[in-house]
């Protein structure tokens, strides 16, 4: 795949890279990316010599049809790890348990601790789940990488990719072993997970938003029905209807 897809992919866009040496040679370690674009898990593993095992929602291996074989056998190409997320908790420990064992086997998990991507290239809170967890099981070091511009390249609704320079850089190993065997504590989850997104923000230089990518989606989703509705609502109205409220209004002022 490193050269099928990754060897074009880089003589195409000529990404930039910023912290190669940062990332070992060999030996395990937990890759930690801001999730800007589905292209992220194609030129981050393009860029490295190692392969990264990131998981992967259970629906691309399990869709239907030819589009759905064929995306398949991409991701079990790329050694993508699936997890089923319909439920939260569940999905959580299964996502623990996949990276867990890449890590056992001294390769490199890469995760997204926003859970999504990012709806509009801000940078939000980190889940305190599966980085943090398979951080402190382990005692495998945490990598911070950011990705720049990789959502121009292909921003939603546009078919064609546009050719441009998107940019990565990895920053230092962050060792958390002196959490040692609390993975279970919340307050110490959060704060695993707070002190690599600073890393991230610093690396990527993208604004801070104290919610989560999720809740963002929502808001920006309802605000957008609502805006539709509302539209809709004036397109349907009366024609006159807002001049004759008006008028009316006028004339009960007169009156009075």
């Amino acid at each position: 795949m490193k050269f099928s897809i990754g060897g074009p992919l880089k003589l195409a866009f000529r990404p930039w890279v910023e912290g190669l040496e940062n990332v070992p040679a060999e030996g395990p370690a937990v890759l930690a990316s801001n999730h800007l674009s589905f292209s992220d898990s194609f030129f981050l593993p393009a860029v490295l010599d190692r392969k990264i095992t990131f998981i992967a929602k259970a629906e691309y291996f399990t869709t239907p049809g030819v589009k759905g074989r064929l995306t398949a056998a991409f991701f079990k190409g790329v050694g993508q790890l699936p997890v089923d997320r319909s439920g939260a908790r569940g999905a959580g420990e299964a996502a623990v348990r996949s990276g867990i064992g890449v890590i056992e086997r001294g390769e490199l998990f890469g995760i997204y601790p926003e859970g999504t991507r990012s709806p509009d290239g801000r940078l939000y809170r980190g889940k305190p789940g599966g980085l943090a967890r398979v951080a402190l099981a382990t005692g495998a070091p945490v990598i911070p990488v950011a990705m720049i511009d990789t959502e121009k390249i292909q921003p939603p609704g546009k078919a064609i990719p546009k050719l441009m320079r998107p940019g990565i850089r990895i920053g230092k190993p962050l060792d958390f072993t002196r959490y040692s065997g609390m993975e279970h504590d919340r307050f110490v989850l959060r704060a695993v997970t707070d002190e690599v997104m600073y890393e991230i923000m610093k690396l990527s230089g993208q604004e801070y938003v104290d919610i989560y990518a999720t809740a963002a989606k929502r808001q920006i989703a309802e605000a957008a029905k609502a805006e539709r509705e509302a539209a809709k609502a004036k397109a349907q109205a009366p024609a006159g209807t807002e001049a004759g409220g008006k008028d009316t209004a006028e004339q009960d002022k007169a009156g009075s």
